[in-house]
């Protein structure tokens, strides 16, 4: 009998732990898919003042987000993850600019899907490799995408997606070596909402680097734009609050299941929003090729 209840304890742990996952990643495919909307009509010039803007938003935010968590243990490393987030954040006003918010987003999408699963899936850059219970219709999502990234072939989206998939990464190789003895993450945390503001420090601090170089190479007088700032602030917070979503929905479902769904979901809320909202009416093959993948 008391078998009986542990067992049935578990399950209905078990359906509770991926409700909550799945209701976290949900929130966070809506606010990345929708977090470039308010820049969509938003003179922002070459975006290199916005996106400082966005990332000081960020960061605001995941000092909030730290004092709620008790200021747990600040691991530098994770900082590299928003060094390499901040660095794909560059290009993004110019690629939405120039070839759309729905194609741009789901491009971007597809690139950061393909690196991030397969990182996740196969256990490189040094962290523990994650299986799956279907792995053959694993594979048959990965070609679809892959299909779909190389007929668009839009190099400046694919290399900010690229950069968004690697920037996880560093969480991910501290979560997989805190129980090796011989690691020096070893104990660390394995709550990744603990590494949500080390993650957005380095962020900012990319950001401020790449601005403090775009306003010396144009003689100290940059181009700023002061209708960009709200518009900046709201794009930052709702980044802030999707990424400490879709960190949460890594401690109840695995990196391997929540990249997939985050990174296509918001390739698909963003070409909605272009389909739909903006009258990108060239994205609607795109949109039909991401619902098939």
């Amino acid at each position: 009998e008391l078998e009986s209840f542990n067992i049935t304890f578990n399950s209905s742990r078990a359906i509770s732990h991926f409700a909550y996952g799945i209701t976290a990643n949900m929130a966070a495919v809506f606010l990345y898919g929708s977090n470039f909307v308010p820049v969509k009509r938003v003179e922002t010039g070459d975006g290199m003042f916005f996106q400082w803007v966005t990332c000081a938003a960020i960061w605001v935010v995941s000092m909030f987000g730290d004092l709620m968590l008790q200021s747990p243990k600040f691991c530098p490393f994770a900082m590299l993850g928003g060094v390499l987030w901040a660095t794909g954040n560059v290009a993004v006003v110019p690629f939405v600019k120039a070839i759309g918010l729905g194609l741009g987003i789901l491009i971007s999408g597809s690139s950061n899907l393909l690196m991030g699963w397969a990182s996740s899936r196969f256990g490189w850059f040094g962290i523990a490799a994650q299986n799956v219970s279907h792995p053959i219709l694993n594979y048959c999502g990965f070609l679809n995408v892959f299909c779909l990234l190389f007929t668009s072939g839009f190099l400046l989206a694919v290399v900010a997606g690229l950069m968004y998939a690697f920037s996880i990464i560093p969480v991910l190789y501290i979560k997989s070596n805190s129980v090796h003895h011989d690691s020096m993450f070893y104990e660390s945390s394995v709550y990744d909402l603990d590494y949500v503001h080390a993650h957005c420090c380095g962020i900012f601090i990319a950001s401020t680097v790449y601005f403090a170089i775009y306003c010396a190479a144009m003689n100290t007088k940059p181009k700023l734009y002061s209708r960009a700032v709200l518009p900046g602030l709201l794009s930052g917070l709702m980044w802030a609050i999707g990424t400490y979503c879709w960190f949460l929905a890594n401690n109840y479902l695995n990196s391997v299941i929540t990249f997939p769904i985050v990174t296509v979901g918001y390739g698909l809320v963003a070409a909605l929003w272009g389909c739909l909202v903006f009258k990108e009416i060239k994205v609607t093959i795109k949109i039909l090729a991401s619902l098939v993948s």
